[in-house]
């Protein structure tokens, strides 16, 4: 599997996500808590996925001390960033990404950009095998597909005239039928197999 280091401020969807296919991802809030476990851990780290605006060390600062590390310069690095300024993917490009998204993105075009720069970089992803999962009832489809829609528990109970310990309970149980442990993982889960 290969080994994902998500420097982002605001990583828990890309964290959810990625290990579905087959990606182990660390996570740092900033360039300095990546450049740390970076300096300890370079060896188990595939590829970087970069934020651009992040506190402290933002993802330019970020790149030119990657780049400039004899021991993990070589790491392929895809920069995230919510400007499609050209100038500023051109600029990226030059100072040593390896490859730029803009957000919000889709995650098949992350995902296959990853696959592209990680093939360049003679390092193969594996394609997660699709699990054997016990069947949902249509009342735990149905609350998950609102759950797809970004409803809360309180709006999936008000559409379905249930209460909300009602709708937690069928979300445990979709949980353990999909062995997921969160909303995200079940979506994905759910779109990846055709639940």
């Amino acid at each position: 599997m290969p080994n994902v280091l998500l420097v982002d401020d605001n990583s828990k969807y890309l964290k959810d996500a990625l290990p579905f296919y087959g990606y182990e991802v660390l996570t740092a809030g900033d360039g300095i808590k990546a450049l740390k476990i970076l300096d300890k851990n370079y060896e188990n780290i595939d590829i970087i996925l970069l934020d651009v605006m992040m506190p402290n060390m933002d993802g330019w600062q970020t790149l030119r001390a990657v780049r400039s590390n004899e021991l993990y310069k070589h790491l392929p690095i895809i920069m995230l960033t919510a400007v499609s300024e050209d100038q500023k993917m051109v600029s990226g490009l030059k100072n040593g990404a390896d490859d730029y998204i803009v957000k919000p993105f889709i995650l098949p075009n992350l995902l296959a950009r990853m696959e592209a720069v990680l093939r360049r970089t003679s390092k193969p992803v594996q394609k997660q095998a699709k699990t054997t999962l016990s069947p949902l009832t249509l009342k735990e489809k149905e609350v998950l597909n609102l759950v797809a829609k970004g409803c809360s528990n309180k709006e999936i109970a008000d559409k379905l005239f249930v209460k909300d310990v009602t709708v937690k309970t069928h979300l445990n149980n979709i949980f353990k039928k999909l062995k997921v442990t969160n909303r995200t993982q079940a979506v994905l889960l759910a779109m990846g197999n055709s639940i």
